[in-house]
């Protein structure tokens, strides 16, 4: 029986890209010579697929009990997980062919077979070209064009589809290095069209009954070096990008179709590599490179909500892209997760990398790998900031261990102890005392917060009513009182009958400043041998937090 594109094959291909994209990973990065030289397609198309495959298998899990998952919903599944995890504007691109295919599969709500695969490839040289704002010939879009193109000639059969699709993507892959003067002066393909190649081929070897990638094709410039199963092509490497400095992503929501053409045009006066992509539901994927980041990030402000904000400065990509291919730019970092763009920017302005926590969505592996992969060091201090993120963040580190970066977790309670450790950090001192202070400075920061009462409850200290104000320490009501002024004032006399140097005082959304500054004014009066420090926290959970250490 002919194959068809059902939830199996589905997994199928998706394992097997997965382990093509592993297994040539560094010939790709290497390759990255255009729109940037920055070294990271390889990586950032792994990454991306790997958030897809992450995706499909919850999808998988979630119906594991119902007598069969759709094709629909696996495809589903792998094209929002590609759109959300998506690094880099190879990642970009490669969502949206998850994301054709996914919409052809949904069109005609059963398997089926190269019929679907055809219209899927269409879909996504539609969906791909317009999410560029500029899009020129000798790139991706160009083998995506021409395996798009021979899939529609006729056939309904699969692997025979398939068999076309990926021909004519090597055949368009080898014409590249012509149709660019950056791959011309290289010697090589375009890096983004060898990853969907590699993609292309993996399905064909699934539908074919071939383990592993296949023959690559040749790059067709003279002095180049064909790539045949693991040879790797070598590029003279250029510098980074001479007019804009920074890549910046994230992902949209709150916005709609009128609103993302606003913010193309005003991305595109500000940068270039402009790609905006959507999952159809109302989730959008913004990708730049630009100089003015605040810029950039206010565009999408401006029309929506931006969130997952990642930035790569372009000059430390070509530092590091000798080493590793461009993997590693620096040896050490520190990445926090932290829930608010307040304790965003406070975190950063520590010196920390940061990956925001929505409060409607937990923190996934994937999403923990691809932030602590988005660092660019090769040895990364990783602060949770709560007790219930704790198994992901160890699951995530050791997934990036796998990948050949040392990841170190310091277990962190809450935002205000990741604080304290980031205020020990110093990356001059050898990694392993550095990680022992800070673990240590997180140990003794002891913390508290204020929450209003909802309804009547007895607690250990007593009852409380609704509107009460209750000071919550390790889980546990330890004040009650009737307004977050003189909760405030109780709780932090009560943190520091155990002593103390230093008070930090996070506001949450909503909190009037008079509440910070009338605590450390009182603090002040009767603990004057303790500093006190109010930030604007911008958290939803908790008017106030405390922080003794």
């Amino acid at each position: 029986m002919p194959p068809i594109l059902d939830a199996a094959l589905f997994t199928g291909w998706t394992r097997a890209a997965v382990q093509a994209l592993e297994r040539h990973r560094a010939e790709i990065d290497r390759i990255n010579v255009f729109p940037v030289a920055d070294g990271d397609t390889g990586t950032n198309l792994l990454l991306t697929m790997r958030a897809a495959a992450d995706a499909m298998a919850a999808a998988l899990r979630e119906q594991r009990d119902a007598p069969g998952c759709p094709a629909s919903v696996v495809a589903g599944a792998l094209a929002r997980g590609a759109l959300v995890g998506a690094r880099g504007n190879s990642g970009v691109i490669l969502s949206q062919v998850l994301r054709g295919v996914a919409d052809a599969v949904a069109a005609v709500g059963a398997p089926d077979g190269g019929s679907v695969l055809a219209d899927g490839l269409r879909r996504a040289e539609a969906l791909a070209t317009a999410a560029v704002t500029r899009p020129r010939a000798g790139t991706v879009l160009s083998v995506l064009a021409a395996a798009a193109a021979a899939a529609a000639r006729g056939s309904d059969r699969l692997d025979e589809v398939a068999r076309a699709a990926t021909d004519a993507a090597g055949a368009a892959l080898q014409e590249t290095t012509a149709q660019l003067p950056e791959l011309t002066r290289a010697g090589v393909v375009d890096a983004g069209g060898l990853g969907l190649y590699l993609v292309l081929d993996a399905l064909t070897g699934l539908v074919h009954g071939r383990q592993g990638a296949g023959e690559l094709p040749a790059t067709g410039a003279a002095g180049s070096r064909a790539v045949r199963g693991r040879e790797a092509l070598v590029a003279a490497r250029e510098g980074g990008s001479a007019a804009y400095d920074y890549e910046v992503m994230y992902l949209l929501d709150a916005s709609d179709a009128r609103r993302v053409e606003t913010l193309r045009s005003e991305l595109a006066g500000i940068g270039d590599s402009v790609a905006v992509v959507g999952d159809g539901a109302g989730l959008w994927n913004v990708h730049v490179h630009c100089t003015d980041v605040g810029a950039a990030i206010e565009a999408g402000i401006a029309v929506g909500r931006p969130h997952r904000i990642t930035v790569i400065r372009f000059a430390d990509a070509a530092e590091g892209a000798v080493e590793d291919g461009g993997r590693f730019v620096r040896e050490r970092a520190v990445l926090m997760v932290v829930p608010g763009a307040e304790l965003a920017e406070l975190a950063r302005s520590a010196g920390a990398e940061v990956l925001p926590r929505r409060p409607d969505r937990p923190v996934g592996e994937a999403e923990l790998v691809a932030a602590l992969a988005g660092t660019r060091a090769r040895h990364v201090v990783l602060l949770p900031g709560d007790t219930e993120l704790a198994s992901v963040a160890e699951r995530a580190a050791a997934a990036a261990r796998r990948e050949g970066q040392e990841v170190l977790v310091v277990p962190t309670a809450s935002v205000l102890q990741g604080l304290a450790a980031l205020a020990v950090h110093d990356p001059d001192r050898r990694a392993g005392e550095d990680v022992v202070a800070m673990a240590d400075a997180a140990a003794g920061t002891r913390t508290a917060g204020l929450v209003v009462a909802e309804s009547e409850a007895l607690t250990w200290v007593g009852r409380c009513q609704p509107g009460d104000v209750l000071g919550i320490s390790d889980g546990e009501v330890v004040v009650i009182a009737p307004d977050l002024a003189v909760g405030a004032l109780w709780l932090a006399h009560r943190m520091l009958t155990a002593g103390g140097e230093l008070v930090t005082v996070l506001l949450g959304d909503g909190a009037d400043e008079s509440l910070g500054e009338g605590l450390a004014a009182d603090l002040r009066r009767t603990h004057p041998e303790v500093d006190v420090v109010v930030h604007r926290g911008g958290q939803a959970d908790y008017p106030l937090v405390l922080g003794v250490e």
